[in-house]
């Protein structure tokens, strides 16, 4: 199960990926970027249209399947359950975002274990750290962009700091690692 959060910056990282991935990918891949909660996003539909995987928005419940990126809607933070459906939740802002990519991190840290995939990429502040943290603690493997290739080094580099991750490469490189 591979999780991915970003923030500024994360749209043109997650239109490179989302069309770069290999269309046979045999996992789902569950992504957080922050979001304003005051308007209606396209990004599902933005992202879907040069992907070589399907991009929509989370529905809450739904069974999630390979070949598939499933994204955080606006203002909820999107949960993985261990029966591998998704939640969304209005909880409390984290990181002063909703969605946030701590939540989810942490919820495939549970549900994945050893299996989970956490990647930060591009954006501000520190959200994800503390996922990516559980995801590395429950024996999952650990990705972040490398700071000097993101257009926003914070969250990156925060998240290299706290964690020791496992891969820290320049986003080029991601589809062959993922």
């Amino acid at each position: 199960m591979t999780s991915i959060g970003a923030s500024a910056g994360g749209f043109n990282a997650l239109k490179f990926l989302t069309r770069e991935l290999d269309p046979d990918l045999p996992a789902a891949i569950l992504v957080v970027v922050h979001l304003r909660s005051d308007f209606q996003s396209n990004l599902a539909e933005l992202l879907d249209r040069g992907s070589s995987l399907r991009v929509t928005f989370a529905k809450d419940g739904e069974t999630i399947v390979p070949r598939h990126v499933y994204l955080a809607p606006p203002d909820r933070h999107l949960l993985l359950r261990e029966d591998g459906t998704l939640s969304l939740s209005a909880g409390a802002r984290e990181n002063h975002s909703r969605p946030a990519i701590d939540p989810l991190f942490r919820s495939v840290a549970v549900a994945r274990g050893s299996r989970a995939i956490g990647l930060v990429l591009t954006g501000y502040l520190s959200d994800g750290t503390s996922g990516l943290l559980a995801i590395k603690a429950g024996g999952g493997i650990t990705m972040v962009q490398d700071p000097a290739d993101a257009t926003y080094p914070e969250m990156p580099r925060s998240a290299m700091e706290a964690v020791k991750p496992d891969h820290v490469v320049p986003l080029a490189a991601m589809p062959e690692l993922l």
